[in-house]
């Protein structure tokens, strides 16, 4: 297992994390908003996602009808999963002076591509189930860490959002070209 790489101070995560969790107790409201990220379709399937000054790319596979630019939504949810529940729980630690030498996140999401390409109207596009397999490097006794990791799921905001139907409306907006 690939170790934290230096310099992994718990005080930098810790301060911030406290910091900001006093601020939004003393005003929650600070704490709410909407957090927008636009996806601009560039090339067939390939496209382009943009949030403040991050920019990067998604597609799908050539045998897939895409490009092969960059990793696939599947990639990118799975990533966004393990990564939230991966800092979570180093913040988690942090907070409680404990120390994590190593941390590695794995999600496995189990899928039947029938529903995805519409073959059976019996099978969801979407997952059937989902593991996070968290492999972690400590000299913290294995109790202390069940307990970290519980208090981390609680707090992992993408978990939540995978385990919990949170509602999603879509809106569209049909904009027809200029004919010269």
């Amino acid at each position: 297992m690939d170790s934290l790489r230096p310099p992994y101070d718990l005080d930098t995560i810790r301060i911030p994390f406290e910091r900001r969790a006093q601020a939004l107790t003393l005003r929650p409201s600070k704490g709410q908003g909407t957090a927008t990220t636009t996806v601009h379709m560039t090339d067939g399937l390939s496209c382009e996602i943009k949030e403040g000054a991050w920019r990067f790319a998604c597609d799908t596979s050539e045998k897939g009808g895409g490009h092969d630019t960059g990793p696939n939504p599947g990639t990118l949810g799975r990533g966004a999963l393990g990564a939230c529940l991966a800092m979570t729980l180093v913040r988690f630690a942090a907070c409680e002076g404990i120390a994590l030498d190593g941390l590695t996140v794995e999600v496995e999401a189990d899928y039947d591509a029938c529903g995805e390409y519409g073959v059976s109207d019996e099978v969801p596009p979407g997952y059937r189930a989902m593991r996070c397999i968290l492999t972690i490097e400590s000299d913290a006794p294995e109790a202390e860490i069940a307990r970290l990791l519980t208090e981390a799921e609680r707090g992992t905001a993408f978990l939540d959002t995978f385990r919990r139907a949170v509602p999603v409306t879509c809106e569209t907006w049909i904009v027809h070209p200029e004919h010269s």
